[in-house]
């Protein structure tokens, strides 16, 4: 049975219908019901399909705006590596439809949320991730290269989308345009490591806690952006991701273990204090990135939830800036213009119809204690 008018409301989803058509067609039945199964941050839609004691993930990527053909080939890459991937049952290239097994609805930020044993979750996905490194490399050679070019690219969304548009910092300040020096340093320590698959989104809200018929632990999602880059920067999504902190003896002590474990394996061979210059680098050009990123999702893109993951995400960069003294530029740059500016926006008592609070902007994000 379909359900289309239950997730259309009162305008009609054309897209939805399109791809309802489509499953009729793949199970040779209209017996299935459709319902969201996530959210995403891109064009991309994810449904649970149903039937009687089994379910799927379908996918909608309208393929004027996404490249499913990247998704299936790299989820056949990470299938090869032997890594924990949606089994890809059917897909149509030109209408943008695909259709996955289903890993569940339990993500590792969820799990954790209320509970769940971080010390088992976290070894689990460090033991992946250096799967992902040892056995992917012959594939990371195919990938696009994640190169300065892309580097400064994603960096220049944090002072174009947040600086700029979201508290109003004119391009031409002067302590934004001494922040020049810095992105190179963080270009130059990111191009310094070894290549490797990289994600690039290996974070707690794409990993799956999985178990039994949805195949090992973790479950890996999202995995379509993949890129031939720098070697700390997945275990920096994971270790300093956006959505969840971590005391830092905590991130210290993964980051320890996954160091050893690669040594081990002969994924790399980097001395310790090297090895965390790079994370901790690799860090803010990351989270420089993801801020600008969340502020375009609302103003361009009309998705709010993000915003409240800034003050988290600004908190890793102002933490590192303070201690390395090529990043000064940006720790000053941070206490004297942008903590300012969002007071300033915490100040507003009511927002704008339909905009989250202000007030959220300011608000320290979530930072777990381990039992």
């Amino acid at each position: 049975m379909s359900s289309s008018s239950c997730l259309s409301g009162s305008v009609p989803d054309l897209r939805l219908e399109q791809l309802e058509r489509w499953l009729e067609q793949v199970f040779g039945t209209r017996d299935f019901r459709i319902e969201p199964a996530s959210a995403d941050a891109s064009f991309r839609r994810y449904f649970r399909v149903t039937r009687p004691e089994c379910s799927w993930i379908a996918m909608d990527a309208p393929p004027d705006k996404e490249n499913m053909e990247l998704y299936v080939r790299i989820a056949s890459m990470l299938g090869e590596a032997g890594v924990n991937v949606p089994h890809i049952l059917e897909y149509d290239l030109a209408q943008g439809f695909l259709l996955n097994s289903d890993l569940g609805s339990l993500t590792y930020l969820a799990a954790l949320q209320t509970g769940a044993d971080a010390q088992m979750l976290y070894g689990d996905a460090i033991e992946t991730l250096l799967r992902i490194q040892q056995h992917a490399h012959v594939h990371a050679r195919t990938l696009p290269s994640y190169d300065e070019a892309m580097l400064r690219r994603e960096m220049m969304l944090f002072p174009d989308w947040f600086c700029g548009r979201h508290l109003g910092i004119a391009p031409e300040h002067p302590q934004l345009a001494a922040l020049a020096p810095v992105f190179d340093v963080l270009c130059a320590s990111a191009l310094a490591q070894p290549r490797v698959f990289v994600h690039r989104d290996y974070h707690s809200r794409n990993l799956m806690v999985c178990g039994g018929r949805t195949g090992a632990n973790p479950g890996v999602l999202d995995f379509q952006d993949a890129v031939c880059g720098p070697f700390t920067y997945d275990l920096v999504s994971l270790l300093r991701d956006c959505y969840i902190a971590w005391p830092e003896r905590q991130v210290h002590d993964w980051l320890l273990r996954f160091r050893a474990d690669a040594l081990r394996l002969g994924v790399s061979g980097i001395q310790a204090e090297e090895f965390r210059r790079w994370f901790d680098l690799m860090g803010v050009q990351r989270h420089l990135k993801a801020i600008g990123i969340f502020a375009r999702l609302w103003h361009r893109d009309g998705k709010p939830g993000y915003l409240q993951d800034i003050p988290r995400t600004l908190g890793y960069v102002h933490a590192v800036a303070r201690a390395y003294r090529e990043l000064l530029p940006l720790e000053i740059f941070i206490d004297t213009q942008l903590l300012p500016a969002m007071h300033r926006l915490a100040s507003v008592e009511r927002s704008e119809p339909g905009v989250p609070s202000h007030r959220a902007m300011c608000d320290a994000g979530p930072m777990r204690e381990l039992p």
